[in-house]
């Protein structure tokens, strides 16, 4: 059994994978092609978003964000304690101080009320990931912020295709990101990602910094980086875009699978009412984890840990001196959670499989 089955995948859909490959080995336009800007195109419309920015990875779409927002060294932007690195990563590289706030027990997203409780005068922003597949609470995190007239930005790496309350991951702020390396939901063969917003001056900008500053050849207006996206990535995720509707129902129905057979074995995960999950992962949780991993293990079913540590207790982090007792929610999750095989081919009979394992090690 694989944890990320891409072979599946890829045998579905390899002959329209080969053809758009080949129109662009045909054009030589392998930087800022058509197939970019017919990606992004395609984005935009699924999304119902003016604008959608394709880029190198999606630690470039957050740090792009950051430098959009114009960030300066000294300036504290809040985010999540328990979530992947690059979220605060991105705001340490230029300069300024990520902030940690606890997350809530049943979704593991972003708790509002701990983000409130955080807010300083040097508070410039919130990143809210949306993780795991499911969206953060944003008409709370939105309303907060217009109060506290900060910006708002949702990571939205794990979360593409998901909804909140009838709308779409990545149309919920002014300024969205998303990660398209190769296991996530819609994922490319290799690094990839996007931002998403409906601002003209915005998107512009955007573009210009994730093109080394220029609006034109040689003409920097701005200080950038190199964080353009590929053609190649583009016409992978061209295509995978076209079939991902179908993916994400096949991906609810592993993850219904999933609920039904291990329900009172072990915690599952909760989507909140008027929500939908993108699955990114399915992750469970228990303070028997270590124990259930080897019986896991012994029958041969993988899995991983996302995340064996809070971002706090992380070595480049602890001179900050932050108290474990100070996130107790994250640290919890960080000792509990390990996710399970999740992808849009995992049959019922290998769903039943993983079921079986923890029913013979239930204690």
């Amino acid at each position: 059994m694989q944890f990320i089955d891409l072979q599946r995948q890829y045998q579905s859909y390899k002959e329209e994978i080969k053809a758009e490959i080949d129109k662009v080995l045909d054009t030589s336009r392998y930087i800022l092609g058509p197939a970019v800007t017919e990606l992004e195109e395609a984005l935009a419309g699924y999304l119902g978003v003016k604008h959608a920015i394709g880029c190198a990875s999606g630690t470039d779409a957050l740090l792009l964000a950051m430098m959009a927002m114009e960030l300066a060294p000294g300036d504290e932007v809040i985010v999540p304690d328990f979530t992947f690195f690059a979220t605060a990563e991105v705001v340490s590289l230029l300069g300024g101080k990520p902030v940690f706030a606890d997350v809530l027990p049943d979704t593991l997203n972003l708790d509002p009320r701990q983000v409130e409780a955080r807010i300083g005068p040097r508070t410039r922003g919130v990143i809210a990931v949306s993780l795991y597949g499911q969206c953060a609470d944003f008409d709370e995190l939105a309303d907060l912020a217009r109060r506290r007239k900060l910006f708002l930005i949702e990571d939205a790496a794990q979360s593409f295709g998901a909804t909140y309350k009838g709308r779409k991951s990545g149309a919920l702020c002014e300024l969205s990101t998303t990660s398209f390396y190769p296991a996530k939901p819609l994922g490319a063969y290799g690094d990839a990602g996007a931002l998403f917003t409906g601002d003209d001056a915005l998107a512009e900008r955007l573009r210009v910094l994730a093109n080394h500053g220029q609006p034109a050849t040689y003409r920097h207006r701005l200080v950038g980086i190199n964080g353009r996206l590929d053609s190649l990535q583009a016409a992978i995720l061209k295509v995978k875009l076209r079939h991902f509707p179908e993916e994400l129902e096949r991906r609810q129905q592993v993850a219904s699978w999933y609920e039904a057979g291990l329900s009172g074995l072990v915690s599952t995960p909760q989507v909140k009412k008027g929500n939908s999950s993108s699955w990114a992962q399915y992750t469970v949780r228990s303070p028997q984890r270590t124990r259930l991993i080897e019986k896991l293990k012994e029958r041969g079913i993988p899995t991983a840990i996302h995340y064996p540590m809070p971002l706090h207790q992380q070595e480049v982090y602890s001179g900050l001196g932050i108290r474990d007792e100070s996130l107790p929610e994250s640290v919890r999750a960080s000792r509990e959670v390990f996710s399970l095989p999740m992808h849009p081919y995992l049959t019922r009979e290998e769903v039943k499989t993983v079921a079986s394992a923890f029913r013979e090690a239930k204690p």
